[in-house]
């Protein structure tokens, strides 16, 4: 943990899948606990990223959890079981809230900066690592191995 000696520390949240981990996932925790004291990580379950991207991860939720665990910008983490961030925080408090800026000027972001507004918690966006994406690792293994992705689809 950041000591800031005896000042009031900044608590951090950072949610994602952070499935098949990359230099962009370590980026956006570099940032975050840049900007705060103790961070937070939550890392989304594996059926409601399911229910989000209509797809579950590669990686299961305890494994990605123990990933995140391991990376020493993180405090702790937490696993995500429903959607609903407000309940994270009333459960996990913080004061800041990480998020990709793809989400800024969005209405899910306003609507999140508006929620987040009223209990004090400020909506911090951080730009995308532009040269990698689980999206592209993902389509870079079916392209490698096509019957392993149907097979892995079919096994979840």
């Amino acid at each position: 943990m950041r000591a800031v000696g005896a000042a009031r520390k900044v608590v951090g949240y950072a949610p994602g899948a952070w499935d098949l981990f990359h230099v962009g996932h370590l980026n956006v925790l570099r940032h975050a606990a840049a900007r705060c004291d103790y961070l937070i990580a939550g890392v989304v379950d594996d059926a409601m990223l399911e229910a989000a991207k209509g797809r579950r991860p590669v990686v299961p939720a305890l494994e990605r959890a123990e990933i995140i665990r391991s990376v020493r910008f993180v405090d702790e983490v937490v696993v995500e079981t429903q959607p609903d961030k407000l309940l994270t925080w009333r459960e996990h408090p913080f004061d800041l809230f990480f998020k990709g800026d793809d989400w800024r000027g969005t209405p899910a972001g306003a609507d999140l900066e508006q929620r987040f507004g009223e209990v004090g918690v400020e909506v911090v966006y951080f730009p995308y690592t532009m040269h990698t994406s689980s999206t592209q690792l993902r389509r870079a293994l079916t392209l490698l191995d096509p019957a392993a992705a149907r097979t892995s689809v079919a096994a979840e």
